[in-house]
C-alpha cells in the first residue's frame, strides 16, 4: 500500500480525528479567527450581516481551489455565524440517487447550511433535483412510474448551500449560475502561514522558536492543512529529541526524515522533476507520458504534483507539454541541457 504523502492537501485520518484535551482542534471557529483569503472574508461578512438583517438565509456559496485551503472550515464558520449549529455535510459521490438528496433536503431546518464537498461529482440527475431546491426551496419527486406516475412537490425550509470543488471547469453553467457568491481560494503566503502555525503552536502548547515556525510556513506549499500537519508531526519529534521545544535544528532533522526539502518538495515531486530532466531532457513532455513512466495516475500528477511545481516556477505548461525551468535544475543540482545550435548549412538563403 503506498505511503500517504505528508505534504498532500488531501485530508488524512489524523486531520479528521475528533478533538480532545491532548489534541485540540486547530480549525478556526469564528470568522475573526480565520487567517488569509481577505477578499472572500469581506464578502462573507457582508452577506452574513445582510441575511441576518433581512432574516433570510444567506445566498448560496461556491468555493473552489486545491484541497487543504479551508473550504470546509469556511462552511463551518458560515454555519456558526448564521445559526450557531454545524453544517450538514455530504459529498457529490455520496449522492448517488435523487432520493439521497431529497432525504437530506427535507430534513433541513430553517437557516441550516448544507455543505456538499466535491460538488462537481454530482450526477446529472441529482443535479437537476438541486436546481429548484436552490432557487425556490422546493423539490419535485416523481412517485411510481408509467401511467400511475405522479409528481409531488415538497416545500423545503430556507437553507444555504455551500459547494466545494477542486475542479471548477467540471461544474455545469446552470449549476454555477445559481450561486450568489463564487470564489476561488488562492494559495497562502508564507506570512499568512506563519500566523497560522503560530496560532496552532499556542493551541498545542508547543514552545517553538520563531525561525522554526517560519521554516514550517515556507515548506507548507501554501496550504494551511499541510502546515498544521507538519506542526503535529514535528511536535512528536520535539518531545523525543528536543525536550519538548521545537528548534530549527529539530525541525530540519524531523523534515529530513520525512523527505521534505527546504522548499517543501517531497520524494514524489523530486522524482517527477528528475524523470523529466533525465528521460525527456527537461521537456516538453506530455502528462500521459510522464504518468506512464512514473507508474502513477494522470489525475495524481495533475491534481497533487503539478500545482505546486507550477506555483514555484519549476515547470511550465506549453502547447507541446510540460517543460522544466532553469530554477528546477538548480534546485535539483542538475546541469541544464545545452540548447542545440542552429546549423546554417541546413538552409542558406544565399544558395540558389
Amino acid at each position: 500500500m503506498p505511503r500517504e504523502r505528508i505534504i498532500s492537501g488531501n485530508e488524512h485520518p489524523e486531520d479528521a480525528a475528533p478533538a480532545d484535551a491532548f489534541n485540540p482542534a486547530l480549525r478556526p471557529r469564528k470568522i475573526d479567527e480565520y487567517i488569509g483569503q481577505a477578499d472572500l472574508l469581506e464578502k462573507i461578512r457582508i452577506a452574513v450581516a445582510a441575511a441576518k438583517k433581512r432574516r433570510e438565509p444567506m445566498e448560496h456559496v461556491l468555493l473552489s481551489g486545491p484541497p487543504g485551503l479551508g473550504k470546509t472550515t469556511l462552511a463551518h464558520i458560515i454555519a456558526d455565524e448564521m445559526n450557531g449549529s454545524p453544517p450538514k455535510i455530504t459529498s457529490g459521490p455520496a449522492l448517488v440517487k435523487p432520493g439521497d438528496l431529497v432525504g437530506i433536503l427535507t430534513n433541513l431546518k430553517a437557516g441550516d447550511v448544507l455543505f456538499i464537498d466535491e460538488i462537481h461529482r454530482l450526477s446529472h440527475i441529482v443535479e437537476e433535483y438541486l436546481y429548484p431546491a436552490m432557487e425556490n426551496f422546493s423539490v419535485d419527486v416523481v412517485m411510481d412510474s408509467g401511467p400511475h406516475a405522479q409528481v409531488m412537490n415538497f416545500a423545503l425550509q430556507p437553507f444555504t448551500l455551500i459547494g466545494a470543488t477542486t475542479r471548477t471547469g467540471l461544474i455545469s453553467g446552470p449549476m454555477r449560475s445559481r450561486f450568489g457568491i463564487a470564489h476561488h481560494l488562492a494559495f497562502y503566503s508564507a506570512e499568512e502561514l506563519l500566523k497560522i502555525v503560530q496560532r496552532s503552536a499556542r493551541l498545542l502548547q508547543l514552545p517553538a522558536d520563531d525561525d522554526a515556525l517560519r521554516h514550517i510556513a515556507t515548506r507548507s506549499r501554501g496550504t494551511p492543512r499541510v502546515a498544521n500537519r507538519l506542526l503535529r508531526r514535528v511536535r512528536d519529534f520535539a518531545v523525543v529529541r528536543g525536550q519538548g521545544t521545537l528548534t530549527t535544528a529539530i525541525l530540519n532533522e524531523a523534515l529530513t526524515l520525512e523527505g521534505i526539502d527546504q522548499l517543501g518538495l517531497d520524494p514524489l515531486d523530486r522524482r517527477f522533476l528528475s524523470i523529466m530532466a533525465r528521460d525527456y531532457d527537461g521537456g516538453p513532455v506530455g502528462i500521459d507520458a510522464m504518468a506512464a513512466t512514473m507508474g502513477e495516475e494522470r489525475d495524481t500528477l495533475e491534481d497533487v504534483v503539478e500545482p505546486f511545481l507550477l506555483q514555484t516556477g519549476f515547470i511550465r505548461r506549453t502547447p507541446k507539454g510540460r517543460k522544466m525551468t532553469p530554477a528546477a535544475y538548480t534546485h535539483l543540482g542538475f546541469q541544464p541541457p545545452a540548447h542545440p545550435q542552429s546549423n546554417p548549412q541546413l538552409f542558406d538563403p544565399r544558395q540558389p
